[in-house]
């Protein structure tokens, strides 16, 4: 083969993927390597969930909505690709979140840091815990840590630490929407590991998380102006921003783009190719050979690529939840209370069929033309996929049945928007990270430089993905010119 650039296959044409071709283009340059990136989608588009809908004056995301401003992966993604200047906050004056007990509408107690009082004074005045709910939470401040090391269910370990009304109505909305999930069947360490260090570190969750909210100053040092006085972020025209400005960078960096087509299989080449260690085979039946491959797909679509590696079939362990959202427009005067905040949330207790509304035209000051509302409502969880056997109609029904009794809503929408997501939110389950090193070792014993990567293993958010296709394209880039220079 000489000095053949080494070839490499990403299959999944998602943000992960994306961004795996992105970096594993810049790390083999700064090697002095030459590498041939074939980047295989199978549906019509890029992007993956990421799907952005300008429609009379909206800007409307079906899939995504934004991204949390404290992961920094996707600022730095941005600031790469010259956008930057495209970023944009939530809308100031709607800071306000709320969340549903009884029917009636309780503003999330300010100074709550993903469910963790670090302020006591609003979160005792709050009435969506009662007396003994909220005593049950200050325990927290005595109780001992844990000793055992070993992963438990993210709801075990917020009730044992703050109570089971702190974890039903006001925990599990907000963390647990996240997932889609059962908090109860959700790993803590593989869900959100920050609170297994907290405990650890300052035994209380609430000192814990208190202390790093004060020293969070130093983190927002090198975030951009727009990023320090938001949680979330978004782009001005929408998220498609950044996968059209990921596809224009790779395609003038000559990377193969190949659009729907099946990948059936990838297996240790029986020597009678161009020399190259793995051979990739299309669903048409079509091959190709390959030094190395990305695959940033759900774990259920992994494992059958990899029949040669008995580890990959856990993959097929990895639960998957389906989730829709329903996005409806309004008139400004078809709105019977005034959208002050972002959204709500609805525990499960609740017995709704929606599980959030983002208020979407008050928290993103971009989305809706003037004297028009936009609302996003979520449907679907661990455990509650009832949408699934009913059609667009009944589901709209639904939707709009619990926004009259909820917001008095009952005027008819300009139009709707359903986008349906099924098996799209992967369940971490409690030894999620001990199933994933084992996957990955066994990959590594016999088949390496075949990597797995994504929204399937350490993290659903936008920003996990950029990261994770980060890390993957600067370990295989290592890989590739590790065995080129011992040739």
């Amino acid at each position: 083969m000489g000095n053949e650039p080494k070839h490499v296959a990403i299959i999944g044409g998602g943000l992960t993927g994306l961004s795996a071709a992105y970096y594993l283009k810049k790390a083999m340059a700064e090697r002095g390597a030459a590498v041939r990136i074939t980047l295989i989608e199978k549906g019509s588009s890029f992007g993956g969930r990421i799907h952005t809908l300008r429609k009379e004056g909206f800007v409307i995301e079906k899939g995504p909505d934004s991204f949390l401003a404290r992961k920094p992966a996707m600022i730095e993604l941005t600031r790469e690709l010259g956008l930057e200047d495209q970023l944009t906050g939530t809308n100031p004056n709607a800071k306000k979140t709320y969340i549903i007990h009884k029917n009636r509408f309780h503003r999330m107690p300010p100074g709550l840091v993903l469910g963790i009082p670090t302020e006591l004074g609003p979160f005792m005045k709050t009435g969506l815990l009662s007396i003994a709910g909220k005593a049950r939470a200050a325990l927290d401040l005595l109780l001992p840590k844990r000793s055992s090391e070993d992963d438990e269910s993210l709801g075990a370990f917020l009730e044992r630490r703050l109570g089971k009304e702190v974890l039903s109505q006001i925990a599990e909305p907000l963390l647990a929407g996240i997932y889609a999930g059962n908090t109860y069947a959700l790993s803590v360490k593989a869900t959100f590991p920050q609170f297994h260090s907290l405990e650890q570190k300052h035994r209380s969750l609430i000192i814990g998380m208190t202390r790093n909210r004060k020293q969070g100053g130093e983190e927002s040092r090198t975030m951009p102006e727009v990023a320090k006085n938001t949680v979330f972020l978004t782009f001005k025209q929408g998220l498609q921003t950044i996968v059209e400005g990921l596809t224009e960078a790779l395609v003038r960096d000559g990377v193969r783009f190949i659009k729907e087509a099946e990948v059936r299989s990838i297996r240790k080449a029986d020597g009678a190719g161009e020399g190259r260690p793995y051979e990739l085979t299309y669903g048409s039946g079509q091959t190709e050979s390959i030094d190395g491959a990305v695959i940033a797909l759900p774990a259920y679509a992994i494992a059958p690529l990899l029949q040669e590696v008995p580890a990959a079939h856990e993959l097929m362990d990895i639960d998957y939840a389906s989730v829709a959202n329903v996005i409806l427009a309004f008139r400004e005067q078809d709105m019977v209370r005034e959208l002050d905040g972002s959204g709500l949330l609805v525990p499960r207790s609740e017995g709704r069929f929606i599980t959030a509304c983002t208020w979407t035209s008050s928290k993103w000051l971009h989305t809706a033309p003037e004297g028009k509302v936009l609302l996003r409502c979520y449907v679907g969880r661990s455990g509650d996929e009832r949408w699934m056997g009913m059609s667009e109609p009944e589901i709209v029904r639904a939707v709009r049945h619990d926004l009259q009794e909820l917001m008095g809503i009952t005027a008819e929408p300009m139009f709707t928007e359903i986008t349906k997501m099924p098996r799209s939110m992967p369940q971490y389950p409690v030894g999620h990270l001990q199933l994933v090193q084992r996957v990955r070792s066994g990959l590594a014993k016999q088949m390496p430089g075949v990597h797995v990567t994504g929204a399937a293993f350490h993290g659903v958010g936008l920003p996990d993905c950029v990261r994770q296709g980060k890390e993957t394209a600067l370990a295989l880039a290592a890989q590739l010119t590790a065995a080129g220079s011992s040739q």
